[in-house]
């Protein structure tokens, strides 16, 4: 009969117990269901300054497989175009996940435009944005169909804060689970279909500062978390 030397016995110990206190510490508690409930089409105003939904344009539409991937990532998700009097059109798309966890993780434009067929032309970029209400950082690129050129703005939040960086991301959330929390996030998008990219993102800053505008604090909050000196 063999005795378990003192040496192998110590290392199965601290495996043991390396292995419990990583089941202590997976977060359980999701900070969706302690506070209000998100509700995206009571949330965004439909008109504002001076836009209105446009039912002429609809903006990108997934295909099945990403439907199906979005309704898993997703609690909800709002999908609109907008038209100013300038006969301008901003197409506007917010998808909320109350699951932040690795694998519940935000689904970004540049990986799902590709999926829709479509090329992106300008890689994604990091970019100051004022907001009316403290400034964020968000990403832009621009995606390319055809003759149908799209420049994107967007960001993402992830425990009621901007996170457009991987790493910050990934720090954010590893804050909350060392709370035994699963933070909660969204990913904010409005692009256009505009060859001018530089005016497609001044139009996309001016129409969403107008919405931010016309939004309660609380519901501004949802969307562009609290920035910095704010």
């Amino acid at each position: 009969m063999k005795f378990i030397s003192f040496k192998h016995l110590i290392i199965g110990l601290c495996m043991f117990a390396a292995a419990g206190l990583a089941m202590a510490l997976k977060p359980t508690t999701k900070i969706a269901d302690s506070g209000p409930k998100v509700d995206l089409e009571t949330l965004i105003p439909k008109a504002f300054g001076d836009w209105k939904i446009d039912t002429t344009i609809a903006p990108l539409i997934a295909n099945p497989e990403q439907e199906a991937l979005i309704n898993k990532i997703y609690n909800q998700t709002l999908t609109r175009t907008y038209v100013n009097a300038r006969n301008e059109r901003v197409m506007l798309s917010i998808a909320y996940g109350g699951d932040q966890s690795d694998n519940m993780a935000v689904h970004k434009p540049e990986v799902c435009y590709p999926a829709q067929g479509f090329q992106i032309i300008k890689r994604p970029a990091i970019s100051n944005f004022s907001t009316g209400a403290g400034d964020i950082e968000v990403k832009r690129l621009v995606a390319a169909q055809g003759a149908r050129v799209e420049p994107i703005t967007y960001w993402t939040t992830v425990g009621g804060q901007v996170a457009v960086d991987g790493l910050k991301w990934k720090l954010q959330q590893l804050k909350y689970g060392l709370t035994g929390k699963i933070p909660d996030g969204l990913l904010f998008r409005v692009s256009s279909i505009q060859a001018d990219e530089n005016r497609a993102y001044q139009i996309q800053n001016e129409f969403t500062r107008e919405m931010l505008k016309a939004m309660s604090p609380e519901a501004r909050n949802r969307i562009i978390g609290n920035p910095p000196g704010v």
